[in-house]
């Protein structure tokens, strides 16, 4: 399957390597959806291709995606305890979550 671009992948699951929670647009995370540390982006994006996910959330909008993304594999209460409390690092995140 090839990369639509779309962005969901840079927003909804949480990137260890980028220290950005589940849920949270990724800094680099340009406003067309593209990476701007691409070139410099870390192993985990590099190795991330496509799938079956992406095509499970298709939809019209990036929130949507996010949203669809997040309801399949149960994160939507992490990821909205992460907005509520304003974590900026998923270590913030995962210490708040762990409770």
């Amino acid at each position: 399957m090839e990369c639509t671009r779309c962005g969901a992948c840079c927003v909804a699951p949480d990137i260890a390597a980028l220290n950005k929670p589940v849920g949270l647009r990724c800094p680099h995370l340009t406003d067309d959806n593209l990476c701007a540390i691409y070139e410099r982006r870390p192993q985990i994006c590099r190795d991330y291709a496509p799938d079956e996910v992406c095509r499970m959330i298709e939809a019209p909008t990036l929130e949507e995606r996010v949203r669809k993304y997040l309801a399949l594999f149960g994160l939507e209460a992490e990821a909205q305890t992460v907005r509520e409390h304003g974590c900026r690092s998923m270590r913030a995140a995962r210490r708040l979550t762990a409770k």
